[in-house]
Parts: C-alpha cells; sequence; structure tokens
C-alpha cells in the first residue's frame, strides 16, 4: 500500500511540473510563427527561448520517440522486460535462500543467472543504437522545430523581467 501511495504522488508531482509546461497543440504547430532566422545570432536566440518555452512539448517528443524506438525494436523489449521482470520476481518470491535438493540456492546466484543471460540477450538488442538514433532523431525534430519558430511577443518582456 505504501509504494501505491508513492507511486501515485510522484504521477501527481510529475503532472504538475511536466503537463503543466505543455503548450497547446495549435501553438506548438502555429504555422504563422514560421520562418527562417536571418543569422546565426537570431537562431541561437530562438533556440533557447523555444527550448525553455516548449519544453514541456520538446520532452514529451522525446518519451513517445523512445516508447517508438522500444517497441519497434522486439528483441530489446524483450531483454528489457527479461531484465525488470527478473528483478521483481527475485526481491518478491526469492528474498530468503532456498534448499532445491542438496543444492541452496541464494538471490545472490539467481542475480548471478539472471545478469548471465540477461547482458549478453542486451547486449544483442543494440541499445546504444537505439540511444543515439533516440539522441539525433529528438535533436533534428527539437532544434529544427526551435530554430525556425518566432518567438511569440512575451519573449520581448522575458529580458525585462529577469533585468528586475
Amino acid at each position: 500500500m505504501d509504494t501505491l501511495v508513492r507511486v501515485t504522488d510522484t504521477l501527481k508531482s510529475f503532472r504538475q511540473t511536466r503537463l503543466s509546461a505543455l503548450r497547446s497543440p495549435a501553438e506548438f504547430f502555429d504555422h504563422h510563427r514560421i520562418s527562417r532566422p536571418e543569422d546565426l545570432n537570431q537562431a541561437t536566440h530562438r533556440i533557447s527561448y523555444n527550448t525553455r518555452y516548449f519544453s514541456g512539448n520538446y520532452g514529451l517528443i522525446v518519451a513517445v520517440l523512445a516508447i517508438y524506438a522500444v517497441l519497434t525494436n522486439p528483441l530489446l523489449l524483450l531483454s528489457l522486460a527479461f531484465l525488470i521482470g527478473g528483478f521483481a520476481a527475485i526481491n518478491k518470491f526469492a528474498p530468503e535462500p532456498l534448499q532445491v535438493g542438496e543444492h541452496v540456492v541464494t538471490q545472490k546466484s539467481l542475480y548471478t543467472g539472471l545478469f548471465v543471460i540477461g547482458i549478453p540477450l542486451l547486449w544483442l538488442s543494440s541499445p546504444l543504437g537505439t540511444f543515439f538514433w533516440l539522441v539525433g532523431a529528438s535533436s533534428v525534430l527539437i532544434l529544427g522545430h526551435a530554430t525556425i519558430m518566432e518567438p511569440g511577443i512575451e519573449s520581448e518582456y522575458s529580458a525585462v523581467q529577469e533585468s528586475v
């Protein structure tokens, strides 16, 4: 019951901090604000402002791409499920050593078996390739959007608020 309360509190705090920063799709995809930056200085200013302003939307983009990457790599999904499920099963069902015939099976030996099978399985599923794809795809989408979106009128007042 205590873990359920912690999970609910974590979800509430996540919703309050991250999801409150989400901007509406109409604002995020406002085609009237799309323009090519004149120079590198303007592009840098846009990226700096838009990454703060649309941080919730960009976080959602990264999360959706991560879910897509895991779901389209079945071996990675299987190996993650095996490792996470193995940890959960060992912690739940085998907290004490178990006598099997003449052998004593401890948590340490179960974790060793889990790692001996799980780590090579994880290695074969190429998690680094998936990670670097996620970083590259997220960077292209986020930096591309942040560069072409003109900051709103409120961006002019953000410098005034910071100096006060």
